[in-house]
């Protein structure tokens, strides 16, 4: 064999294009199998007799679980190889929905919670780095396929288990054994996929528990972080405690509901990420901070007043916040990622997603025992509203004083294509094309 001759496990593989889709397929079913659980709490809480401390702590442990792998595990596809830390993850999440097949008391409920926080903490770095790789040439639709397929995995997880619950026998089995089908099946499709990374040394050093942010990006990152924390935040109002809420809402004993608000919420997050993929990357963080403002007063008359048309509505307008503004914070952080530090940057995201998705619900779980869910809802919108001004004033306040500040990306991201000199990870965001040029004021070069 020459050393131009592809080795034979790459003749096999794949085309580039059809690995791209099949990791965005991928993505989805594990955002899936994560979200499966949240319509099945109630009947869980119902079986196991368990507090809603209890359900938000289920809930949580996950989140925590979460952001243990990614500190520790997210940068290692930049080492190993993104199929190996795939392939390992979906494993992982087959053990989980072995756990709740067999959920007979909490422990076991916690157990898999944990299971599959591992899981999703390990995959989601290096399937956001792969579909980075994997990305047409001068392409920027990973970014976009991210952040829809991670919507519409959860929006998936959590109607199709709610009719599951609903319609279906065993609805506590059943599920689970179609998701061990559909992950087997994942895995052997991700093994035929090419492999887009290099394996380098370091792998020891990597497990360090760690957020990694290159130097370059740091600013940038720190618009992103208070839309993503808000974003978030709201997940986790809904797929925590959305269920029972939606029930007392809409005064209904169907568990169809719960999945529906949830959908309703991540369902219209994927569409509005897709019909506004062409945006702004920060003035889509802007435009879908105001809508997330929007839903939560909308959501928190509805609670309110227990008005059931009212609740769905203000989750639908929630929903477009929640996938515009994912969708350009995504998209302004992780278009700045070279190819030897993607998936830390993807992982750096999703922890701070994660944090605020546990840290609010979990709260919230603790304060529902103690003043009910309806006025603790009623705080958990407003606190949502007030981390949604605040991420708003942040990107308007810094977009207007980094305006004539050389190498931000506010300034950047209007300004015309034109020659690029800087290093090509970040000359393909198409965010920086202008760091070695002068700024304009009035027409004239600002010194």
């Amino acid at each position: 064999m020459t050393a131009s001759e592809p080795e034979p496990a790459q003749k096999r593989a794949l085309p580039q294009a059809t690995a791209f889709w099949l990791l965005a397929v991928v993505l989805t079913l594990s955002l899936f199998a994560a979200t499966a659980p949240s319509p099945l709490y109630r009947v869980y809480e119902a079986q196991l007799r368990f507090s809603a401390a209890t359900l938000t702590a289920v809930f949580a442990v996950y989140a925590i679980a979460v952001l243990i792998t990614l500190l520790m595990f997210g940068t290692l596809s930049d080492y190993l190889g993104r199929k190996p830390v795939i392939v390992v993850a979906l494993a992982v999440n087959m053990g989980a929905c072995a756990l709740f097949l067999n959920a007979h008391d909490v422990g076991l409920l916690f157990a898999g919670r944990v299971l599959q926080g591992i899981a999703v903490g390990a995959a989601t770095g290096a399937l956001g780095a792969a579909l980075i790789d994997l990305q047409s040439a001068g392409s920027s639709l990973a970014p976009v396929v991210n952040s829809a397929a991670t919507s519409m995995g959860l929006a998936a997880g959590a109607l199709g288990t709610s009719v599951l619950v609903q319609y279906a026998p065993a609805p506590t089995h059943l599920v689970w054994w179609l998701l061990l089908g559909g992950l087997a099946a994942a895995i052997a499709g991700v093994l035929m996929i090419p492999e887009s990374a290099t394996r380098r040394s370091g792998v020891l050093t990597s497990l360090r528990p760690r957020v990694i942010i290159p130097a370059a990006v740091r600013g940038t990152f720190a618009l992103a972080v208070p839309c993503l924390f808000a974003v978030w935040a709201l997940g986790g109002l809904y797929l925590s405690l959305g269920p029972s809420l939606a029930a007392q809402v809409v005064h209904s004993t169907s568990d169809l509901w719960g999945g529906l608000v949830i959908f309703l919420l991540t369902g219209i997050g994927a569409a509005s990420a897709i019909a506004f993929r062409h945006m702004n990357p920060p003035t889509a963080m802007l435009a879908g901070c105001l809508f997330l403002l929007a839903g939560a007063a909308a959501t928190f008359a509805a609670i309110a007043t227990t008005t059931a048309a009212a609740f769905l509505v203000g989750t639908a307008v929630a929903g477009v916040g929640f996938g515009v503004a994912f969708l350009g914070a995504f998209r302004t952080v992780a278009a700045l990622a070279g190819p030897t530090d993607r998936a830390g940057l993807v992982a750096a995201i999703y922890t701070v997603n994660y944090l605020g998705f546990s840290i609010p619900a979990l709260i919230a779980g603790e304060a529902v025992t103690r003043y009910g869910l309806r006025p603790t809802a009623l705080v958990y919108c407003v606190v949502i509203a007030a981390l949604v001004a605040v991420a708003a004033g942040s990107l308007i306040v810094r977009r207007r004083h980094l305006a004539h500040v050389p190498g931000s990306a506010a300034a950047e991201v209007d300004l015309p294509p034109g020659p690029c000199t800087v290093p090509p990870s970040v000359c393909r965001s198409g965010l920086a094309r202008s760091l070695d040029r002068p700024r304009t004021q009035g027409g004239s070069p600002s010194r």
